[in-house]
């Protein structure tokens, strides 16, 4: 069983992960993160014995600033990040603006926004400290992403509206595709969710 500490572990033995991470702490941008599926695929590829990793359509860095909040700027640090790494998809964003994005209030913090992701297999960030060492924030804990469960996060069964963005996700996603093993909740029925493939 993957322990908050032995996924912590798996992480700083990762070298592709380590120096990703290495390259995003090279901003020193406030409170940031990388999240979502940078860390949920680790998780399942390890539980699903894979020995290639499963490509990543983006490596989501997060960060919390009020004080300057614009899309030029995320788009700098970017092409910052490209310029060290430019075989990898990077994005950055600003998590202080999002929630106008995301039509909802604001977030107080990168975790706080974290913890509003749709599914709680996502809501994971991880990030180094000023030793070296990987920093895990799990807002909803580790349980559901290492029993390969799909759960909308608590923010996101609030309200019809969110449930829908979150059925839409699971369902583009397609993850099941790829980690056979995973179980999707959420949805109206199994049958709904077949139905949609």
């Amino acid at each position: 069983m993957i322990t908050n500490e032995s996924l912590i572990q798996l992480i700083q033995e990762d070298k592709w992960m380590l120096d990703i991470l290495k390259s995003a702490q090279s901003l020193n941008l406030p409170d940031w993160w990388i999240c979502a599926g940078f860390v949920r695929a680790k998780v399942w590829d390890v539980l699903h014995g894979f020995s290639e990793r499963t490509p990543l359509p983006d490596i989501d860095v997060i960060y919390f600033d009020s004080t300057v909040q614009s899309a030029e700027l995320e788009k700098e640090y970017e092409q910052t990040l490209l310029h060290l790494q430019p075989h990898l998809p990077w994005s950055v964003k600003n998590q202080a603006r999002m929630h106008i994005v995301n039509r909802i209030p604001p977030y107080e913090s990168s975790i706080d926004a974290i913890s509003k992701f749709p599914e709680t297999a996502t809501a994971l960030g991880v990030k180094l400290n000023d030793h070296g060492k990987v920093v895990l924030a799990a807002p909803h804990g580790i349980e559901d992403v290492v029993n390969c469960q799909v759960k909308p996060t608590p923010y996101f069964t609030q309200s019809e509206e969110q449930m829908e963005i979150y059925k839409d996700r699971v369902i583009k996603k397609n993850w099941k595709a790829r980690w056979n093993k995973l179980e999707v909740f959420g949805m109206v029925s199994k049958e709904e969710y077949v139905r949609e493939f």
